[in-house]
């Protein structure tokens, strides 16, 4: 059975660092950054927890190669991703948790 995945993007509350990640379970990976579950990642250490971009993907597979054509990109690509879908970088946390 396939899955589905996500790329999202993640920033701080100042939009001065964007994270890129895939996942399976968008709504637990993202609680994992915003709780810093994992203290020592890249993530916690820049208190990067503000989702600003998600996109779904029929195929887990699919959703990582679209990571790495992301991460391959230079800052500017990603913000103009990030502005396609959320212009004003509002936090999307409460749109995805219900």
């Amino acid at each position: 059975m396939n899955y589905g995945g996500y790329i999202y993007l993640i920033t701080n509350v100042h939009n001065r660092v964007i994270y890129t990640g895939v996942t399976s379970n968008l709504v637990n990976r993202v609680w994992q950054h915003r709780n810093k579950q994992y203290p020592t990642g890249f993530t916690a250490r820049y208190n990067v927890d503000k989702l600003v971009y998600y996109q779904f993907f029929e195929t887990i597979e699919a959703a990582i190669a679209e990571e790495k054509r992301i991460k391959g990109g230079s800052r500017k690509q990603k913000i103009d991703l990030i502005n396609s879908m959320n212009p004003e970088w509002k936090d999307l946390w409460d749109d995805i948790k219900n």
